[in-house]
């Protein structure tokens, strides 16, 4: 009689470490992208707090901008970030449009956050 010996072939363990290897493989990557998608969102959030923080500096100083465009450095927390102010004009001759776009550096490549705001012009204000 042939006597049975319990356990697994060589073969079948290097399958199982083969498809362990594979899925830990998935896993990193998985990981890897998670950790790429959680940095370009605390950029955008930050980018945007420096947008929000600029308008809102802008209204406190009762500011009336003249029309054009200007970039300038907007750091925010450790992001070195390059802004870009233009002011229009509107119909109301009370107001000025003033767009802040915010860029990952001065190159302008990426834009990572784009904010809008009307802005009275206190001393014309009848109100």
């Amino acid at each position: 009689r042939v006597a049975r010996r319990h356990g697994f072939t060589l073969l079948e363990v290097l399958v199982a470490l083969t498809i362990v290897a594979v899925a830990l493989t998935a896993t990193m990557r998985a990981m890897g992208s998670m950790t790429v998608a959680s940095e370009s969102l605390q950029t955008r959030m930050l980018a945007t707090w420096s947008a929000e923080n600029y308008l809102a500096g802008l209204r406190l100083a009762h500011a009336y901008p003249e029309p054009g465009t200007r970039g300038f450095a907007c750091p925010q927390g450790d992001a070195q970030l390059w802004c870009e102010e233009t002011v229009a004009p509107t119909p109301n001759p009370v107001f000025r449009r003033v767009e802040v776009a915010v860029y990952a550096d001065a190159g302008r490549a990426v834009r990572l956050a784009w904010l809008v705001t009307l802005l009275p012009n206190d001393a014309r204000n009848l109100f």
